[in-house]
């Protein structure tokens, strides 16, 4: 069996080659001529596949994408010659929560509120809604559920209506970019939305670029209107408009989901797909590749618990540095492809083990604040 995989994927040689003979691709090294006799294309988000690239897959038979998102991926064309194909929906989803998590902590520094006091609306409750919603809960923060598509589908959980999403404190953007149909999400938020948006509010995008109209967002800026944005995500990536950048409050380079983590669990999703397509036995695991966090992250306990949770939420992900590198290189070129391609290596809470500077029957010890911790993913030394 023959098997072609993004280079950027982790641990894919380990994966796959039990398969057959299984080669890595270059982003931008996919002709139609390298795809004669490939039996299975694993892609990330940067590859597109439609019938251009596959008109020479003679034995095609699976593609698949490292990647929650698959707009990249010509899904119709791939039914109509009968390729099966998956998503790896939800391998970055707790990558993204902790992203969203350390800017609403960075912006709460920044603006002196207590993040526990504010309420969320998590706009879009799939994959990466989910997760926040569950990291919120740990905090006990306030949010509202908004995704008119799960409702209408049944979802059990309890949501409410966008209006009342629109009065929330922090706005958290995390639908699929839908174009079409009943429930669509392209440019959801225009000059409509961020005329009513209040200056003391908060919206987060960290989906999809085109679900924000940038054109209106930045016309609403030089018009004076004040609006707090956040964005990870921007229309025409990579050719975004850099006349934007300084009026948001953070920005970076399509990112939040980029952790080591979040990318090995879209390849161990593959494998899994892949798998069960060929009726295999699961053998391999995301655990056993895997590496260490070396050292353990040290807590003052004697400190207030916002500044506890604030070191623990930065150090794990600290939005404010990659704000800075972002800023920094977007100001002298065109460099927001080069960001993604040499993000450094960044890990989840799960990977870490926290130990606070004093012993749990101290009366500095704050057990609240490791609960919250411990229930976010990290480890407790103590």
């Amino acid at each position: 069996m023959n098997i072609l995989y993004d280079a950027a994927m982790p641990y894919a040689e380990a994966f796959f080659s039990e398969f057959g003979n299984a080669k890595a691709f270059e982003v931008g090294g996919l002709t139609p001529n390298t795809l004669i006799d490939i039996d299975a294309l694993f892609v990330r988000s940067t590859t597109k596949v439609d019938a251009e690239l596959l008109k020479q897959a003679n034995r095609l038979q699976f593609v698949a994408t490292a990647t929650a998102g698959f707009n990249h991926l010509d899904t119709a064309y791939l039914d109509s010659q009968n390729i099966k194909w998956y998503a790896a929906g939800g391998c970055n989803a707790v990558a993204v929560a902790e992203y969203v998590l350390s800017a609403i902590f960075q912006l709460a520094l920044e603006d002196g509120f207590d993040p526990i006091e504010k309420k969320v609306a998590i706009i879009g409750a799939g994959n990466v809604g989910s997760a926040l919603s569950k990291i919120l809960e740990a905090f006990s923060i306030d949010f509202i559920l908004c995704d008119p598509p799960l409702e209408a589908k049944g979802d059990e959980r309890t949501f409410g209506h966008f209006d009342e999403a629109m009065q929330a404190d922090i706005i958290c953007l995390h639908t699929p970019l839908v174009k079409d149909g009943e429930f669509p999400s392209y440019h959801m938020f225009s000059k409509n939305e961020f005329e009513s948006l209040k200056q003391t509010q908060y919206l987060i995008n960290a989906c999809r670029g085109e679900v924000v109209d940038n054109s209106a967002l930045l016309a609403s800026f030089i018009q004076g209107k004040k609006l707090n944005v956040v964005l990870d995500v921007w229309e025409n990536e990579p050719l975004i408009n850099h006349q934007l950048i300084p009026y948001t409050r953070l920005a970076t380079a399509h990112i939040a989901g980029h952790t080591l983590e979040g990318k090995a669990r879209g390849t161990s999703m593959v494998y899994d797909a892949f798998c069960r397509h060929l009726n295999k036995q699961i053998v391999s695991k995301l655990e056993q590749f895997l590496p260490d966090f070396k050292n353990k992250l040290l807590v003052n306990s004697s400190s207030p618990s916002f500044n506890q949770l604030f070191h623990i939420v930065t150090s794990i992900y600290d939005i404010k540095k990659d704000d800075g590198i972002f800023r920094s290189r977007m100001a002298k070129s065109e460099a927001f492809a080069e960001i993604r391609k040499h993000y450094p290596v960044r890990r989840e809470s799960s990977a870490v083990t926290l130990k606070f500077s004093a012993k749990e029957d101290s009366e500095n010890y704050n057990k609240n604040v490791a609960k919250i911790a411990a229930s976010i993913g990290f480890k407790i030394a103590n």
